[in-house]
């Protein structure tokens, strides 16, 4: 049933205990028969060769289990910057998130990234506090950076009884109850004497900050009633889907502690798929917003927001069921390709399998095999109610390099490979740049991209190499000249003969190139001046300076000669070309550099390193603000400056820092920089 299913996303930092706590879960109820863990390479949900490698999760995992008559569904995404777009990505199935903090690290940018997902999706958050085991893990200190750096606020719902090594058990701050473990097994037991105090404390203040959630309740509250424990769980419940505030709880994933309790808050206090927040949805036909509740009675329609490729088994499309239902086979309609599409089998993934399952509702996370035309961001939906959901869009990639394959003749195999690799993971891009003439690849990080050769070479069979990405430069005219280009040979039959005068100026930024006609009198026949501009345009194309092309400038071709036998198109796009690389000389040219706007978002801690670090890369900073606890630097820096940026800023923030980069202008190459450039050019040419 749809009110006893939670589809719960398991986000936060890389390390935080994501995947350890999904395991637990999954021995606990007997899904499994041995505790899997991430660090003996025995998980479940982290099976790929790449995840094996790196101890982490690098691509979201599914799996479900049963727990007091109700069907807890979770989604285990990635918490590695280099991963966090399919984090993002997976989210838009989910109806609430668990949001995980490191009780020795605390609150990391990768958090706040994905709690900034969950409140673009507007789902309810709960804080889990980990690792409470570990050597200096600290729930006060961590649940106070928490309240300054999230909002709502975080409520405290749980404590430990014991630290770090002698960390044993839970109490329960909302009930006054507490439980102590081995081995998993939670045993009853009263409060801990030295705790009691400290425990009525943090119930009193509990208790108030959930009444706030409810008119009714704050004024019974407030006139001294005493609210009873139905009363309390009614308004935490409303309290959490309305995101009034954040229920923090705490525990051990690898020491299996609190975990039961943590299925027992999931159920009595997460939203069902009924109660979350409707999908925001467009009337194909209309262009109008509509929002959508799930409704089993309604037409099938579902949201598609992922797609796992396989060399073997073939393209699996996994399917958030938002209304109506599926069969164990059948069609539906792509409204994003307009294209029906059949199936044989609806599958539900448990890890690394594909159970075969015979229908499936609203609410549900399936996947269905082979589609022909569909992918991720597509809606699917039955003809007779056609449906199109509003979806996130995949994360810009940060962080590009040039893609060389290592076997020659092998650029075909990379394209069709990557292609197949970029249906599952979309943050990886890939394009031919035409000015450097480079096959490039995109992609959150170097780990990203290098994660993604790894997967090239195992599933596809392709070597290929990274290098660095070379700068597009690009080359201007610095003043006004007026040159002759003039092209005589004579051969033993019919010579050659073009004569032209050229004006060449430069013009504003992004002009890009201009040819201007003003022969008269016939000085040069009308059908000789297109090869003029050819030739110039040709010359313009592999450049002066070091080969970079040229762009800003107009070219006015205003006098000229012919000869009535030796002249021809040819000689005349000689001349035209001779006329540029005159210009060229003469004029004094420079290069320009592309410019990129970067935008840092990072602790006020850190910010005297950024500015510091901005300016040494020769940066432009435009203005500073605030998000949240975090600062924003907006700076326009040269792209030569930038190109490892995302390692550099990682290590300057320990991995607390993000930034967006796009490409905004080309300016003028400092005249002490632009020899260099060219030098270091012409060297590369040589050696090629």
């Amino acid at each position: 049933m749809t009110e006893k299913t939670r589809n719960v996303a398991f986000v936060g930092q890389s390390g935080a205990g994501k995947t350890s706590l999904a395991e637990a879960m999954l021995f606990n109820t007997g899904v499994t028969t041995r505790l899997g863990s991430v660090d003996a390479g025995n998980s479940v949900l982290d099976f790929e060769p790449e995840e094996l490698k790196r101890k982490s999760s690098i691509s979201t995992g599914f799996h479900q289990f049963d727990w007091k008559k109700h069907t807890i569904s979770f989604i285990d995404t990635p918490g590695d910057q280099n991963f966090i777009s399919d984090t993002k990505l997976c989210m838009q199935a989910a109806d609430s998130a668990l949001l995980f903090i490191d009780a020795i690290d605390g609150v990391k940018f990768q958090s706040e990234l994905t709690k900034e997902f969950a409140d673009q999706y507007q789902l309810p958050v709960a804080l889990f506090i980990n690792k409470l085991d570990r050597e200096r893990a600290d729930v006060q200190r961590v649940f106070q950076e928490a309240g300054e750096i999230f909002e709502p606020k975080p409520i405290l719902l749980q404590l430990p009884i014991g630290k770090e090594s002698d960390f044993k058990g839970i109490v329960d701050l909302l009930q006054m109850k507490a439980w102590t473990y081995a081995n998993g097994k939670a045993t009853a037991c009263d409060i801990p004497a030295d705790m009691q105090e400290t425990a009525q404390l943090e119930h009193d203040a509990l208790v108030e900050n959930i009444a706030e959630a409810d008119d009714q309740l704050i004024e019974k509250y407030l006139e001294g009633e005493t609210l009873t424990d139905d009363d309390l769980k009614k308004a935490l419940q409303k309290g959490i889907l309305n995101r009034t505030f954040m229920p923090v709880l705490c525990g051990s994933a690898t020491a299996n502690i609190g975990v039961d309790l943590l299925c027992n808050f999931i159920i009595d206090s997460m939203p069902s798929p009924v109660e979350a927040s409707p999908k925001i949805a467009i009337e194909p036909g209309t262009g109008n917003e509509i929002s959508v509740s799930p409704n089993a009675n309604d037409p099938f329609s579902g949201m598609v927001f992922k797609t796992i490729a396989d060399p073997f088994a073939g393209r699996l499309t996994v399917i958030k069921v938002i209304t109506g239902k599926l069969g164990s086979d059948g069609t539906f309609l792509n409204i994003n390709k307009d294209a029906k599409e059949r199936f044989t089998q609806l599958l539900k993934i448990t890890g690394k399998e594909q159970k075969p399952i015979d229908g499936a509702g609203p609410g549900d996370i399936v996947a269905v095999a082979k589609l022909k035309e569909t992918t991720t961001g597509d809606t699917l939906c039955d003809p007779s109610r056609k449906i199109q959901y509003k979806v996130a869009e995949p994360l810009d990639g940060v962080i590009t390099y040039a893609i060389v394959p290592k076997a020659q003749g092998d650029e075909e195999k990379i394209y069709s490979s990557l292609s197949k690799i970029m249906e599952e993971d979309l943050a990886i891009r890939l394009r031919r740049s035409e000015a450097t003439r480079e096959t490039l690849i995109t992609g959150m990080g170097q780990v990203h991209i290098e994660t993604t050769l790894e997967k090239l070479k195992r599933k596809y069979g392709v070597e290929a190499s990274l290098n660095p990405q070379k700068v597009p430069y690009k080359g201007t005219f610095k003043k006004k000249v007026r040159v002759q280009g003039r092209h005589k040979k004579q051969t033993g039959g019919h010579g050659q003969f073009g004569d032209c005068w050229v004006e060449f100026e430069p013009m504003p930024r992004g002009g890009g190139f201009e040819f201007v006609d003003k022969i008269v009198g016939g000085a040069i026949p009308k059908t000789y001046i297109p090869a003029v501009e050819k030739g110039i345009i040709e010359a313009t194309q592999r450049g002066v300076l070091a080969g970079f092309p040229c762009v800003d400038y107009r070219a006015t071709l205003d006098f000229g000669s012919f000869h009535a036998v030796d002249s021809s198109e040819m000689a005349f796009k000689v001349a035209g070309s001779l006329a540029f690389k005159k210009a060229a000389e003469e004029s004094g040219m420079t290069l320009l550099e592309p410019i990129m706007e970067l935008e840092v978002v990072t602790p006020e801690d850190y910010m005297g390193d950024i500015m510091g670090d901005l300016n040494s890369r020769r940066g432009r900073v435009l203005g500073m603000d605030s998000k949240g606890k975090n600062q924003v630097v907006k700076a326009l820096v040269p792209m030569s400056e930038v190109l490892t940026y995302a390692p550099d800023l990682r290590s300057m923030t320990g991995g607390r820092g993000g930034f967006t980069m796009k490409f905004v202008h080309y300016d003028e190459v400092p005249a002490q920089l632009c020899q260099k450039i060219i030098d270091e050019a012409n060297k590369e040419r040589e050696n090629a």
